[in-house]
Protein backbone atom coordinates (compact mmCIF):
# COMPACT_ATOMS: atom_id res chain seq x y z
CA UNK A 1 0.00 0.00 0.00
CA UNK A 2 1.05 3.27 -1.07
CA UNK A 3 2.92 5.18 2.37
CA UNK A 4 0.57 8.41 1.76
CA UNK A 5 -2.41 7.53 0.18
CA UNK A 6 -5.77 9.18 0.57
CA UNK A 7 -3.51 12.03 2.18
CA UNK A 8 -3.74 15.87 0.37
CA UNK A 9 -0.06 17.92 0.50
CA UNK A 10 -0.24 21.37 0.48
CA UNK A 11 3.89 22.03 -0.51
CA UNK A 12 5.55 25.71 -0.36
CA UNK A 13 7.56 26.41 -3.09
CA UNK A 14 6.88 23.58 -5.09
CA UNK A 15 8.11 24.44 -8.55
CA UNK A 16 12.23 24.18 -8.35
CA UNK A 17 14.43 21.71 -6.41
CA UNK A 18 13.96 20.11 -2.86
CA UNK A 19 9.78 20.89 -3.04
CA UNK A 20 9.69 19.89 -6.51
CA UNK A 21 11.14 16.58 -5.40
CA UNK A 22 8.80 16.51 -2.58
CA UNK A 23 5.94 17.00 -4.63
CA UNK A 24 6.65 13.99 -7.01
CA UNK A 25 7.98 11.59 -4.03
CA UNK A 26 4.21 12.69 -2.42
CA UNK A 27 2.49 11.59 -5.32
CA UNK A 28 4.31 8.45 -6.32
CA UNK A 29 3.29 7.54 -2.77
CA UNK A 30 -0.58 8.36 -3.33
CA UNK A 31 -0.95 12.08 -2.05
CA UNK A 32 -2.65 14.60 -4.27
CA UNK A 33 -0.90 17.76 -4.13
CA UNK A 34 -1.43 21.76 -4.21
CA UNK A 35 1.55 23.03 -5.64
CA UNK A 36 2.29 26.58 -4.06
CA UNK A 37 4.85 29.02 -5.78
CA UNK A 38 5.64 32.44 -6.57
CA UNK A 39 6.59 30.44 -10.36
CA UNK A 40 5.29 27.72 -12.19
CA UNK A 41 8.51 27.04 -14.26
CA UNK A 42 11.30 24.68 -12.45
CA UNK A 43 14.65 26.84 -12.38
CA UNK A 44 16.85 24.13 -12.99
CA UNK A 45 14.69 23.79 -16.55
CA UNK A 46 11.92 20.68 -17.80
CA UNK A 47 8.43 20.95 -17.33
CA UNK A 48 6.27 22.35 -15.06
CA UNK A 49 5.85 20.20 -11.35
CA UNK A 50 1.94 19.63 -12.11
CA UNK A 51 2.58 17.80 -15.38
CA UNK A 52 5.69 15.81 -13.67
CA UNK A 53 2.93 14.94 -11.79
CA UNK A 54 0.35 13.98 -13.96
CA UNK A 55 2.77 12.29 -16.40
CA UNK A 56 4.40 9.93 -13.73
CA UNK A 57 1.56 9.36 -11.26
CA UNK A 58 -2.39 8.96 -11.10
CA UNK A 59 -2.43 11.60 -8.53
CA UNK A 60 -4.62 15.05 -8.55
CA UNK A 61 -2.10 18.21 -8.75
CA UNK A 62 -3.03 21.55 -8.51
CA UNK A 63 -0.96 24.64 -9.10
CA UNK A 64 -2.03 28.13 -7.27
CA UNK A 65 0.57 30.96 -7.51
CA UNK A 66 1.48 32.31 -3.68
CA UNK A 67 3.68 34.36 -2.32
CA UNK A 68 4.51 32.99 1.04
CA UNK A 69 4.89 36.13 2.81
CA UNK A 70 1.36 36.96 2.18
CA UNK A 71 -1.43 35.30 4.53
CA UNK A 72 -4.31 35.65 2.29
CA UNK A 73 -1.89 33.30 -0.30
CA UNK A 74 -1.59 31.21 2.17
CA UNK A 75 -5.40 30.57 2.90
CA UNK A 76 -5.52 30.34 -0.94
CA UNK A 77 -3.29 27.70 -0.87
CA UNK A 78 -5.56 26.07 2.02
CA UNK A 79 -8.56 26.75 0.07
CA UNK A 80 -7.32 25.25 -2.78
CA UNK A 81 -6.46 21.69 -0.90
CA UNK A 82 -10.01 21.72 -0.01
CA UNK A 83 -10.91 20.55 -3.94
CA UNK A 84 -8.59 18.20 -3.46
CA UNK A 85 -10.78 16.58 -0.09
CA UNK A 86 -8.85 18.50 2.95
CA UNK A 87 -4.93 19.31 4.00
CA UNK A 88 -3.61 16.43 5.57
CA UNK A 89 -0.15 17.21 5.23
CA UNK A 90 1.53 20.80 5.08
CA UNK A 91 5.50 21.32 3.37
CA UNK A 92 6.94 24.89 4.45
CA UNK A 93 9.69 24.29 2.13
CA UNK A 94 10.01 27.86 -0.08
CA UNK A 95 13.19 29.70 1.17
CA UNK A 96 15.59 32.16 0.03
CA UNK A 97 19.46 32.32 0.92
CA UNK A 98 22.01 35.16 0.49
CA UNK A 99 25.21 35.29 1.86
CA UNK A 100 25.65 38.96 3.54
CA UNK A 101 28.22 40.07 5.83
CA UNK A 102 26.50 41.48 8.99
CA UNK A 103 29.08 44.90 8.71
CA UNK A 104 27.02 45.11 5.69
CA UNK A 105 23.77 44.30 5.86
CA UNK A 106 20.74 46.40 5.44
CA UNK A 107 17.12 46.28 7.13
CA UNK A 108 15.66 45.44 3.88
CA UNK A 109 17.38 42.52 3.63
CA UNK A 110 16.85 41.79 7.06
CA UNK A 111 12.92 42.03 6.82
CA UNK A 112 13.34 39.99 3.48
CA UNK A 113 14.85 36.78 5.04
CA UNK A 114 12.86 37.02 8.09
CA UNK A 115 9.66 37.22 5.95
CA UNK A 116 10.59 34.72 3.48
CA UNK A 117 12.03 31.95 5.63
CA UNK A 118 10.04 32.26 9.31
CA UNK A 119 6.76 34.50 8.79
CA UNK A 120 6.13 32.07 5.92
CA UNK A 121 6.50 29.13 8.28
CA UNK A 122 4.54 30.60 11.08
CA UNK A 123 1.23 31.32 9.21
CA UNK A 124 1.98 28.54 6.66
CA UNK A 125 1.46 26.52 10.19
CA UNK A 126 -1.37 28.39 10.81
CA UNK A 127 -3.43 28.35 7.96
CA UNK A 128 -3.14 24.34 7.90
CA UNK A 129 -3.46 23.74 11.36
CA UNK A 130 -6.66 25.46 11.81
CA UNK A 131 -7.99 23.14 8.95
CA UNK A 132 -5.81 19.85 10.42
CA UNK A 133 -7.67 20.73 13.79
CA UNK A 134 -10.69 20.15 12.75
CA UNK A 135 -10.56 16.96 11.33
CA UNK A 136 -8.57 15.96 14.64
CA UNK A 137 -5.26 15.12 12.63
CA UNK A 138 -2.73 16.34 10.54
CA UNK A 139 1.17 16.77 9.47
CA UNK A 140 3.23 19.35 9.40
CA UNK A 141 7.58 19.72 7.75
CA UNK A 142 9.16 22.81 8.51
CA UNK A 143 12.23 22.83 5.76
CA UNK A 144 15.19 24.60 8.11
CA UNK A 145 18.95 23.64 7.42
CA UNK A 146 22.00 22.81 8.89
CA UNK A 147 22.26 26.25 8.73
CA UNK A 148 19.68 26.08 11.30
CA UNK A 149 21.74 23.81 13.90
CA UNK A 150 25.18 25.57 13.47
CA UNK A 151 26.19 29.21 12.74
CA UNK A 152 28.88 30.16 9.75
CA UNK A 153 30.08 33.73 9.62
CA UNK A 154 28.78 35.29 6.46
CA UNK A 155 25.40 33.45 7.06
CA UNK A 156 23.83 35.17 9.87
CA UNK A 157 20.66 36.53 8.28
CA UNK A 158 20.22 32.80 6.88
CA UNK A 159 21.48 30.96 10.16
CA UNK A 160 19.08 33.02 12.17
CA UNK A 161 15.92 32.24 9.68
CA UNK A 162 16.82 28.88 9.57
CA UNK A 163 17.62 28.46 13.57
CA UNK A 164 13.86 30.47 14.27
CA UNK A 165 12.34 27.90 11.86
CA UNK A 166 14.05 24.65 14.46
CA UNK A 167 12.31 26.50 17.26
CA UNK A 168 9.48 27.30 16.35
CA UNK A 169 9.26 23.70 15.29
CA UNK A 170 9.68 22.31 18.78
CA UNK A 171 7.50 25.24 20.24
CA UNK A 172 4.82 24.42 17.58
CA UNK A 173 4.84 20.32 18.10
CA UNK A 174 4.60 21.28 22.22
CA UNK A 175 1.29 23.47 21.57
CA UNK A 176 -0.18 21.12 18.45
CA UNK A 177 1.04 17.69 19.40
CA UNK A 178 -2.36 17.34 22.41
CA UNK A 179 -4.67 18.39 18.76
CA UNK A 180 -3.22 15.53 17.17
CA UNK A 181 -0.83 17.22 14.65
CA UNK A 182 2.82 16.19 14.37
CA UNK A 183 5.54 18.81 13.48
CA UNK A 184 8.60 18.27 12.55
CA UNK A 185 12.07 19.98 11.01
CA UNK A 186 14.19 19.00 8.03
CA UNK A 187 17.98 19.87 7.97
CA UNK A 188 19.33 19.43 4.49
CA UNK A 189 22.94 20.37 3.99
CA UNK A 190 24.44 21.15 0.51
CA UNK A 191 22.05 19.82 -1.90
CA UNK A 192 22.41 20.06 -5.66
CA UNK A 193 19.93 22.84 -6.62
CA UNK A 194 20.07 26.17 -8.23
CA UNK A 195 20.43 27.64 -4.46
CA UNK A 196 23.45 26.13 -4.38
CA UNK A 197 24.63 26.70 -7.75
CA UNK A 198 23.18 29.87 -8.16
CA UNK A 199 21.91 32.17 -5.56
CA UNK A 200 25.00 30.80 -3.11
CA UNK A 201 27.86 29.40 -5.60
CA UNK A 202 29.03 26.40 -4.00
CA UNK A 203 29.11 23.34 -6.14
CA UNK A 204 31.47 23.75 -8.88
CA UNK A 205 33.70 26.49 -7.47
CA UNK A 206 37.13 25.54 -5.66
CA UNK A 207 34.98 26.76 -2.44
CA UNK A 208 32.63 23.65 -2.96
CA UNK A 209 35.69 21.37 -3.48
CA UNK A 210 36.51 22.51 0.46
CA UNK A 211 33.34 21.75 1.60
CA UNK A 212 33.07 17.91 -0.16
CA UNK A 213 36.48 16.84 1.85
CA UNK A 214 34.29 17.82 5.36
CA UNK A 215 31.60 15.48 3.58
CA UNK A 216 32.02 11.64 4.76
CA UNK A 217 29.97 10.68 1.72
CA UNK A 218 32.24 12.50 -0.44
CA UNK A 219 29.50 14.04 -2.81
CA UNK A 220 26.34 16.76 -2.48
CA UNK A 221 22.68 15.59 -1.63
CA UNK A 222 20.33 15.55 -4.46
CA UNK A 223 16.57 16.74 -4.14
CA UNK A 224 15.44 13.36 -4.17
CA UNK A 225 17.10 12.38 -1.10
CA UNK A 226 15.32 15.19 0.61
CA UNK A 227 12.25 13.88 -0.40
CA UNK A 228 12.49 10.35 0.79
CA UNK A 229 13.18 11.77 4.52
CA UNK A 230 10.28 14.27 4.05
CA UNK A 231 7.97 10.93 2.84
CA UNK A 232 9.38 9.58 6.17
CA UNK A 233 8.16 12.14 8.30
CA UNK A 234 4.43 12.65 6.58
CA UNK A 235 3.58 8.95 6.39
CA UNK A 236 2.73 6.79 9.67
CA UNK A 237 6.47 5.33 9.38
CA UNK A 238 7.25 8.44 11.66
CA UNK A 239 3.75 8.12 13.86
CA UNK A 240 5.35 8.97 17.10
CA UNK A 241 8.03 11.23 15.93
CA UNK A 242 7.14 15.05 16.55
CA UNK A 243 9.50 17.68 17.62
CA UNK A 244 12.21 16.37 16.52
CA UNK A 245 14.79 18.03 13.54
CA UNK A 246 15.98 15.16 10.82
CA UNK A 247 19.25 16.16 9.29
CA UNK A 248 20.13 15.44 5.94
CA UNK A 249 24.11 16.20 4.74
CA UNK A 250 25.54 13.53 4.56
CA UNK A 251 28.02 13.05 7.51
CA UNK A 252 28.55 16.81 7.75
CA UNK A 253 27.59 17.78 10.71
CA UNK A 254 27.58 14.67 12.61
CA UNK A 255 24.90 15.13 15.46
Amino acid sequence: MSLLAGKVAVITGASSGNGRAIALAFAQEGADVVLADIREDPREGGITTKELVETETSQKAVSIHCDVTKLADLEAAMDAAETLGSVSIMVNNAGILKKQSVLEASEAEFDLMSNVNVKSVYFGTQAAAKRMVKNGCGNIINLSSIAGLRGTGGYSLYCMSKGAVKMMTHALADELGPKGIRVNSLHPGIMNTQMNIEDDPVIGTPTGEGYLDMIPLRRWGEPEEVAKAAVYLASDLSSYVSGSSLVVDGGYLRI
